[in-house]
């Protein structure tokens, strides 16, 4: 795994270990980027059910201000200390160890961007996309879910297939 473009292009990041552990592909994270376009760029930024870090850390990469990650999972909150570490990312980088819907209950106002890619099969994804149409925590939800995922999608949602990964976008 590795930081695929910006200012720390090609460094290397550690990946989590385990059966359950299914990193969003190089690719998806490439087109995950370029759909976000310049919205990136000086935006504050939150990666929910961060994993190892990688979607945040690419987001930081390529110009955001700032970026809070959500994680909960011991060993993965190890490994986002460790790549923020490893790119020297330390002030621009918040690291949260809670459950990702009480995170976003204390929010006081919203991000810019709100990346996420919650576990499949675990229904998170819907209660992310139900969140945020009842109360937004960010300008705009990107979301990574498998294809064969029904979500309650508000109208102007947009989603992109890669294989059997979609990633859904709702604005405010």
């Amino acid at each position: 795994m590795r930081i695929i473009a910006g200012r720390w292009k090609g460094h290397g990041l550690r990946p989590l270990k385990g059966r359950d552990v299914r990193p969003t592909t190089d690719r998806v994270r490439e087109a995950w980027m370029s759909a976000m376009g310049g919205s990136v760029a000086g935006a504050h930024v939150v990666d929910l059910f961060a994993g190892s870090g990688a979607l945040g850390l690419e987001a930081l990469s390529r110009g955001a201000a700032s970026v809070v990650f959500v994680e909960r999972a011991r060993g993965a909150l190890s490994v986002i200390r460790q790549n923020v570490q490893l790119l020297g990312a330390e002030n621009e980088t918040t690291i949260v160890s809670d459950d990702v819907f009480r995170f976003l209950k204390r929010l006081d106002e919203p991000f810019d961007l709100a990346l996420a890619d919650p576990p499949y099969g675990r229904g998170d994804a819907v209660a992310l996309v139900e969140r945020f149409v009842d109360e937004p925590f960010a300008n705009e939800l990107w979301l990574e879910h498998p294809v064969r995922e029904s979500l309650p999608l508000p109208e102007g949602a947009r989603t992109r297939r890669y294989g059997d990964t979609a990633l859904t976008t709702l604005t405010t």
